[in-house]
């Protein structure tokens, strides 16, 4: 009787090497190729020379792809760095488990000979160094107060053993305020690096991305006060989620989950994004991804100026507050669609969701609006698994309008007989002409008008295409 193979293996390839290891406590017959480790185990032969009673070997395979480390691995006593027994060779794999969660696994090749593990360990590293877009070398920034205080222990616990695992040199930078990470970027070296790493929330990932775009058009002679046309960032971004909103990275890996983050920088997995200039008539604000006007944008400064509130209860009590208070802001969008809106009419007050896209005719519209945001990334979340702006169309509601463009200008109008007695600080702000602006999860209080462009593949980002993610029930703040 023969016993089917668990998994069929693809076709052979041509064998670099081919050897004996113990695997799982049985001797193996194994072959490596320039993609794939292929092993099955040996079996006896049977006394009675009847081959009716010999089960076909259960061949078993990985992808080298799919491999990030290799290692020798040695027994040694405690205390002792160097040296030791060699045991045979471990291979690190990442694994995806379960709904867009990936992990580390390893495989230990059991063998005693030194000279049969370095041959193997040699072509094995060749391999792994043939793989494009994998960083051997790291800029990292560590925002110690996101959160409930929490991207350090997730960074050193969780983080920086897969990159010392993978032999990812790494120069870590713990920010100590705001504004701290783009002021070392700025000065920094960015050749000397395979790409960045933000630990932190989308307030901190925005601060690192426009450090390093802002470096980039620096470094290209760029007039960084008016920049229709920014040239790309010369390396990848990558996000580990620890922070209070997590967008982004949610629309990066479909989770929040800072060791799927980690392997997915580590395996180099990267995706082009576009990204958003936000300008006034005289100056560049901000690179950034999705902003937000009105409730959303007030939601945020009331946030603010509660810090001393615990992270959840701040959140919701500034939601809340702002929901009580909710007032339109009166402004004008100026806006060139792809589409045009069946209907025009906008006489009562309305959430307008702006998708960036392309065309070449500008329009105009006016009225009181009581949100205005604007995304250049989809924007996953545990109400649109998918994200805000694929999914707008499910937004079906008649307060709601929709627009795809390629830019758009805000001019909020300023208002009569403001109650100074009702959010005095933001009102205060009104008056003054400035507007609070939540850009990425970060507040900005600017002046009245603003351009926001959108630029396509502007940056690569460590992550993966959102199509190819699983259906995510992962929960995330958009506020």
């Amino acid at each position: 009787r023969r016993v089917a193979p668990l998994a069929a293996a693809p076709p052979a390839e041509e064998p670099l090497l081919r050897g004996i290891f113990e695997i799982s406590k049985r001797s193996c017959d194994v072959v490596l190729s320039a993609r794939r480790l292929r092993w099955s185990p040996i079996l006896p032969e049977s006394p009675a020379g009847d081959s009716s009673m010999v089960l076909q070997a259960q061949e078993e395979f990985i992808e080298m792809k799919d491999v990030f480390s290799v290692k020798l691995k040695r027994r040694r006593f405690v205390g002792q760095k160097k040296g030791g027994t060699l045991l045979g060779i471990t291979i690190f794999k990442c694994l995806n488990k379960e709904a867009n969660k990936l992990t580390d696994y390893a495989i230990h090749l059991n063998n005693l000979s030194e000279d049969h593990c370095h041959s193997w360990f040699t072509h094995l590293k060749e391999i792994l160094n043939g793989f494009q877009n994998r960083p051997k070398s790291l800029k990292v920034f560590v925002n110690p107060n996101s959160h409930k205080r929490e991207a350090t222990h997730v960074y050193y616990e969780q983080v920086a053993p897969l990159f010392k695992l993978a032999d990812i040199k790494t120069d870590v930078t713990v920010t100590e305020y705001e504004g701290h990470a783009l002021s070392v970027l700025k000065e920094c070296e960015l050749q000397a690096f395979d790409g960045v790493v933000c630990v932190g929330g989308d307030g901190s990932v925005s601060e690192v991305a426009h450090g390093l775009l802002l470096k980039a058009q620096i470094d290209a002679g760029k007039d960084t006060d008016y920049i229709p046309m920014p040239v790309k960032a010369p390396i990848p971004l990558g996000v580990i989620p620890a922070g209070t909103t997590n967008i982004l990275a949610h629309t990066l890996y479909g989770i929040k989950h800072a060791v799927t983050a980690a392997l997915h920088i580590i395996m180099g997995h990267i995706q082009p994004v576009d990204v958003c200039t936000f300008s006034t008539p005289s100056k560049l604000l901000r690179f950034g991804f999705s902003a937000m006007f009105g409730f959303g944008a007030r939601t945020l400064a009331l946030a603010e100026k509660h810090r001393w509130m615990p992270s959840n209860q701040r959140k919701d009590f500034a939601f809340i507050k702002t929901l009580a208070d909710l007032k339109p802001e009166e402004c004008e969008l100026s806006f060139l669609p792809l589409q045009i809106p069946q209907e025009d009419s906008h006489e009562n007050d309305k959430i307008t969701l702006l998708c960036l896209g392309s065309k070449d005719q500008w329009h105009k519209i006016q009225g009181h609006f009581l949100n205005v945001s604007i995304m250049a990334i989809p924007c996953l979340c545990s109400m649109a698994p998918r994200g805000l702006a694929p999914n707008t169309r499910s937004f079906n509601f008649p307060f709601v309008e929709t627009y795809t463009v390629q830019e758009v200008k805000v001019q909020p109008r300023l208002k009569s007989g403001l109650d100074a007695k009702e959010n005095s600080y933001l009102d205060a702000a009104s008056a003054e002409g400035n507007y609070p602006w939540n850009i990425d999860g970060d507040l900005m209080k600017e002046a009245s008008e603003v351009h926001v462009r959108v630029h396509p593949q502007l940056i690569n980002l460590y992550g993966v295409n959102t199509d190819d993610l699983e259906s995510s029930q992962a929960t995330c703040n958009c506020i």
